[in-house]
């Protein structure tokens, strides 16, 4: 459906567009890429415009964008446009360099990459993934140099605090349902870091994390054979890197990602010298706090949205849930000794 958000974005792209190539005849029609709460986003040719989620912190996102524009990260995070000037009547005064707003909500730039095949999962850049995030992991491996460049320290890594709402929007759809009790009960067997109920501990906050890393988080640019590149700074920030990890570790345990690929991945990132795991031997004891905590956010976005859809949870839905019942069934002493 064309909204006043979507229509003021499409118009922005094609400034955008323009103001990179020069007025050229026969642009292609603005297409809706996502049109989600948490962010819509339009492409017009070379130029994509997202509007982030209302509610999002503008300072923060300031400072997470400047670190995708940092030279340090060339090659790592795709960097953002400038918000070209006089780019029309809807446009609210830049915020910054490269954030803007429209309706109230803020808006970037972005060069169109080329995304993930779906549709070919034997080709999906694992390795390519891994790379990327060694190599963003040691970018910000010290405590007093989180970011290369000289960029502002950006605010921590938001994977935390996105476990937590995913509980609370489960709660709020399914209030006192006995299916929610499994995840509950794994959530409750986390260390309260990883529930953002308190800081991480001094070891596990040293790198640069990505914050969100699955696989519709990378893109090919310049289309269509660039390299691959890693994108959506939103949740990005000093924290622990084995979070980054956390997503196809979590698969992996729950038997929905081959071994095979998991092993490939976990390798391509200990030979690119990636921090968050030894460069050899079992890496459970760095990744399991991690790996438990999405795995709970994971199978409780799986409830919140079932709910809300008026359906059972799928196939996949329910390995994840059942593996929150594997995780919460335990015993303390073996889930405490990998908890700090």
């Amino acid at each position: 459906m064309t909204t006043a958000v979507v229509r003021a974005l499409g118009a922005l792209a094609h400034e955008a567009a323009h103001a990179r190539s020069g007025p050229r005849g026969g642009c292609p029609a603005p297409a809706v890429l996502a049109d989600r709460a948490d962010g819509t986003v339009v492409r017009c040719g070379s130029v994509v415009a997202k509007a982030h989620a209302a509610g999002t912190d503008i300072a923060a996102l300031s400072v997470r964008l400047g670190l995708a524009a940092d030279p340090g990260l060339a090659g790592i995070l795709l960097a953002p446009l400038p918000v070209p000037p006089g780019a029309g009547p809807e446009v609210t005064a830049a915020v910054s360099p490269f954030l803007t707003e429209l309706h109230g909500r803020p808006v970037t730039l972005w060069p169109y990459g080329e995304p993930v095949d779906p549709g070919d999962p034997d080709d999906a850049p694992w390795e390519e993934a891994a790379v990327l995030l060694a190599r963003l992991h040691r970018a910000g491996s010290r405590a007093d140099r989180p970011a290369p460049g000289g960029s502002p320290v950006p605010p921590p890594m938001r994977g935390p605090a996105k476990a937590a709402l995913a509980v609370a929007r489960m709660r709020a759809a399914r209030p006192g349902d006995p299916a929610t009790a499994p995840v509950l009960a794994a959530w409750r067997g986390l260390p309260p870091w990883a529930r953002d109920e308190a800081p991480a501990p001094e070891h596990r906050a040293q790198g640069l994390c990505h914050g969100d890393l699955h696989l519709g988080q990378l893109v090919r640019h310049p289309t269509p054979h660039g390299a691959w590149l890693l994108i959506d700074v939103d949740d990005a920030g000093p924290g622990d890197p084995a979070w980054d990890l956390a997503r196809p570790a979590a698969w992996y345990a729950a038997g929905l990602l081959p071994p095979e690929v998991w092993f490939r991945f976990l390798g391509a990132y200990r030979a690119a010298g990636g921090p968050a795991v030894g460069a050899d031997g079992d890496p459970w004891a760095e990744l399991d706090p991690a790996a438990r905590a999405l795995t709970v956010q994971t199978a409780a976005l799986a409830l919140a949205k079932s709910a809300a859809e008026r359906r059972v949870p799928d196939e996949v839905e329910q390995v994840m849930i059942d593996a929150c019942a594997r995780i919460a069934a335990l015993p303390p002493e073996l889930a405490a000794e990998h908890s700090s």
